[in-house]
């Protein structure tokens, strides 16, 4: 075992504990990250070769998902964890976009951060310490790292800003942000928000920014002390010659291509022949080679054309949008559906809604579980860019682009009392050149209208890109898949006209210099207005009445202390009403009660059933009742399903009683007014006073008096009328 080793750095509020030496020591970096409570084990380790055939950077992050680490056994049938959740796929994700522009150019070895949970409290998340701990790990390994990175997350709360919010504060945030960059600049930022403004998002960014100064500076520190020499490998340069071959060949169709504003079908067309062109010069047989030699000289013209004319591939300036359309109401028997286009990217996006048992059960990290109203769900089939591939379920992408759609629209749904849907929204990408989540957003947002849903604003969204060399740099409104390859950032901003819902950024240089990004969010907010007027001209609020086919559910609220009545012992009363009607019919623990039904006779039904088992005697009301059992002093009658009542002797007829069976009998129905209802439930009933027509006051003036004392005559009174009101003497 070797020598452990801590360190101690300040994140703003929090401490933050760094451990090494102690676990993991074959890895090429292991370090420990605490704070409070939460604390992960984080290891870096590269390949000692590089990967042959490939044409990227072969990263991957992992996380190993342990219940253990808080106090937990995992749900369901096999009790070891399985497939990744959702949540720690999004994390994966987060930690890879920040790390990965500050590898080498031409790096091909195999670089795999493990993250394993190893202490998780209940206030901690640990986003921010295993962010921290892939640079640490990285940081002071042997792999060529660019960094050390730090990150913090931000919330809002009253207005303030809070750094490391707990997941209680987060639960009433205004803002969910986590920054990571370096010590000059920013490189990721991931955000959910409440419509907040750009002015805001930039204080929280800047503070971000000045509060992992700290921790980047302990990682200088680790690294001078305990770091490994890098070992910077084998790195991938394209042959100089192939360079030099490519630009005698092709420079002159290169530069006409990148003024011509061809589309991307005539653009391959064209490429096609240049590079058949080259390979028949240079005499390389393999494509790879001559089309990593090529894009490298595209590149350089493209980013070159842009940053000196201002003009980009497709003849568009920097603000430009390219061609929008939308519909709606397109498929006949989906809830809610629409079609957006946006030059050829093509969304297809429809809503489904359900009732509260649709909701998706979350089971967290930290043990805990939660239910989820909204679920955005999004399809990236091969053939939306032209291809032929595997289907095989969503991959990390998918998921990832799914949960940035989801995330934006969150923030304008209407509560559950406002409109008691479960919601789920499916984004099908039909066509994609560009920022498909975000088209995913202004789809789903036209039909989620669609189907009714009562939003408070509509959501769009907007993917930013950038080109930079020096000190000069153009920001590029609407990247196309191009731009997207070719430049240096993919900065998504969705919103609705009064702010920010979302932001994910992703740039390939080692940073952004804060005059981009603020050029970055108000050329963003003018983009989203513009496509909301078009939004809006197609569809700016909610339809009036749900589709025939969504299920119409209805609210009713009981005492929770009937909640069992309704259930029934085993669920059998319950069980017995939606048999009966055909309804769906959900209890929450506040005595809520949902019933959904698309036959409104039967909610009709089910609800006067409801109604009938849940009731509280209502002093002064009659009802009409059963007589369940006799005494000598009065007869017991059932007037509510599971609720009886004494009706006293002496108010059982409008004369003198000497025996309960000279008036009724069990099975007997009758007409009976409450009276009163003692603390611990016991009702008191009045049959008199119905024959009467007495109030409540005078009924109970009368009960009040000595068995057998006279009563008082009223206009009307039939004496010692025996037969009236018996169902039996009427018989």
């Amino acid at each position: 075992m070797g020598t452990y080793r801590e360190y101690r750095a300040r994140l703003g509020n929090e401490e933050v504990i760094v451990g090494t030496g102690k676990l993991a020591q074959q890895a090429g970096g292991a370090v420990t990250v605490r704070m409070g409570d939460s604390m992960v084990l984080v290891t870096a380790t590269a390949s000692k070769t590089p990967r042959q055939g490939t044409d990227f950077f072969p990263l991957t992050v992992d996380l190993e998902e342990r219940r253990a680490s808080a106090g937990k056994i995992p749900g369901g049938f096999f009790k070891r964890e399985g497939k990744l959740s959702t949540e720690s796929i999004l994390l994966c994700r987060s930690i890879d976009r920040p790390i990965r522009p500050l590898f080498p150019e031409g790096y091909r070895n195999d670089v795999q951060i493990v993250v394993t949970p190893l202490s998780v409290d209940q206030e901690h998340q640990i986003d921010t310490i295993s962010m921290l701990g892939a640079s640490i790990a990285l940081t002071i390994s042997d792999i060529p790292f660019g960094g050390p990175i730090g990150a913090v997350s931000v919330g809002c709360l009253d207005g303030e800003l809070v750094l490391n919010p707990t997941t209680a504060q987060m639960a009433k945030s205004t803002l969910d942000l986590m920054v990571a960059g370096t010590r000059e600049s920013v490189l990721m930022i991931e955000a959910g928000a409440q419509q907040v403004e750009e002015q805001l998002m930039m204080q929280a960014l800047h503070l971000a920014h000045e509060t992992y100064q700290e921790v980047i500076a302990l990682q200088e520190q680790m690294r001078a002390e305990i770091g490994k020499e890098k070992n910077p490998g084998v790195q991938h340069v394209i042959a100089p010659e192939l360079l030099d071959a490519v630009r005698d060949v092709a420079l002159g169709s290169i530069v006409d291509i990148v003024k011509s504003g061809l589309t991307r079908g005539d653009r391959a067309e064209k490429e096609e022949i240049i590079r058949q062109q080259i390979t028949e010069r240079t005499g390389v047989i393999d494509q790879a080679e001559i089309t990593e030699a090529y894009e490298s000289v595209f590149r350089d013209v493209m980013r070159r054309h842009i940053l000196d004319t201002g003009i980009r591939v497709d003849s568009r300036d920097s603000h430009t949008i390219r061609p929008l359309s939308c519909e709606v109401g397109l498929l006949p028997r989906t809830h809610g559906s629409s079609l957006f286009n946006r030059g050829e990217t093509q969304v297809l996006s429809t809503v489904t809604l359900g009732t509260s048992v649709d909701e998706q059960t979350i089971e967290h990290l930290s043990g805990e579980e939660s239910s989820e109203r909204y679920m955005h769900h999004y399809n990236f089939p091969p053939y939306s860019t032209g291809e032929a591939g595997m289907m095989r379920g969503p991959k990390r992408r998918e998921i990832g682009h799914g949960a940035l759609a989801e995330r934006a629209i969150i923030p304008v749904l209407p509560t559950t009392e406002v409109f008691p849907y479960t919601i789920r929204t499916v984004s099908e990408v039909l066509s994609s050149n560009g920022s498909t989540s975000m088209a995913s957003t202004c789809a789903s947002t036209l039909a989620l209208l669609d189907a009714g849903v009562p939003l408070t604003d509509s959501v769009a969204g907007i993917a930013m890109g950038v080109i930079t060399e020096g000190d000069r740099w153009a920001v590029l409104t609407d990247i196309q898949g191009l731009e997207d390859h070719l430049g240096d950032m993919d900065f998504k901003v969705t919103g609705t006209a009064k702010g920010i819902t979302a932001i994910q950024l992703d740039i390939k240089i080692s940073g952004l210099r804060w005059e981009i990004i603020e050029e970055t969010l108000q050329q963003a907010r003018e983009a989203r207005l513009r496509i909301l007027d078009v939004m809006n001209a197609v569809l700016a609020a909610p339809r009036a009445e749900l589709s025939p086919f969504a299920p119409r559910i209805q609210t009713v609220k009981i005492p929770v202390d009937k909640i069992g009545a309704l259930i029934g012992p085993g669920g059998k009363t319950i069980r017995g009403i939606i048999e009966e009607t055909g309804v769906t019919i959900n209890v929450e623990d506040d005595g809520t009660v949902l019933v959904a039904s698309n036959n409104g006779e039967a909610s009709k039904q089910a609800l006067a059933r409801i109604s009938a088992l849940t009731s509280v005697p209502e002093i002064g009301r009659i009802y009409t009742g059963k007589v369940v059992r006799t005494t000598d002093f009065g007869a017991f009658v059932e007037f509510m399903p599971g609720q009886d009542g004494l009706v006293h002797i002496s108010q059982l007829a409008d004369y003198h009683v000497n025996k309960v069976e000279d008036v009724v009998r069990v099975g007997d129905e009758v007409m009976v007014m409450v009276v009163d209802v003692s603390p611990d439930g016991k009702v008191r009933l009045s049959r008199q006073a119905v024959m009467l027509g007495w109030t409540v006051e005078e009924a109970r003036a009368h009960d009040q008096r000595p068995s057998g004392g006279t009563r008082p005559r009223r206009d009307g009174d039939r004496g010692s009328d025996r037969n009236h009101g018996s169902s039996r003497d009427r018989r």
